[in-house]
């Protein structure tokens, strides 16, 4: 079985996460194609813009192999790739892919100009310290389905949520050298880190 983790590279910065997987060791590749999903065990959906992700996703004919994808391996979705990975999504110009029942509302905290960083507790890493997150045009989550887990929180809103293997988080992993967040999508299904979820 596969232990390559593929990495949404049709728009936003795919390559950081590229470089931090392969800074733990993770077999990984950029993904533009559907064929080369099924080179993939997991996939990460960056941050980037995601009514651009969403008609790239439409024009490279990748929509309905996504969304057969995540019914069967594991997704973190990264800003717009938690925007994408939501069941309702405030723009029609996005076509959500029906990974995670939530409700999502872009730029929730403001435009670039309101871009902020925070410290934040990861209940992923519990005991550890303070996790520095990087908020950029940053959309607001929201679920009340009882098997989705909130492992991080800004000022009383989720800011980081978990379902299954599946995971979204509307700041930037990549943008830091803290690997935590990383390692804890690992955790649950990759075999150079598997163990029982946190």
């Amino acid at each position: 079985m596969s232990d390559v983790v593929g990495v949404l590279a049709l728009q936003g910065a795919f390559d950081k996460h590229i470089e931090m997987l392969q800074a733990l060791g993770v077999r990984c590749r950029r993904v533009r194609f559907a064929q080369e999903l099924d080179e993939c065990a997991a996939l990460i959906i960056p941050g980037g813009e995601s009514t651009t992700m969403s008609l790239l996703i439409q024009k490279f004919d990748l929509y309905g192999r996504l969304c057969e994808f995540a019914k069967e391996k594991p997704m973190m979705g990264i800003c717009a790739g938690a925007i994408l990975m939501a069941d309702e999504v405030g723009d029609s110009r996005v076509i959500a892919l029906n990974v995670i029942p939530m409700t999502v509302v872009r730029n929730a905290y403001g435009r670039q100009v309101s871009s902020f960083s925070a410290e934040l507790r990861l209940k992923c890493d519990a005991g550890g310290p303070t996790y520095l997150a990087h908020f950029i045009r940053a959309p607001g989550i929201k679920s009340n389905n009882e098997n989705i887990e909130v492992l991080a929180e800004y000022n009383g809103e989720a800011v980081m949520m978990r379902m299954g293997r599946n995971m979204v988080l509307t700041f930037h992993p990549e943008l830091t050298n803290d690997s935590r967040i990383h390692v804890c999508w690992l955790k649950g299904f990759h075999p150079a880190y598997k163990q029982e979820l946190l």
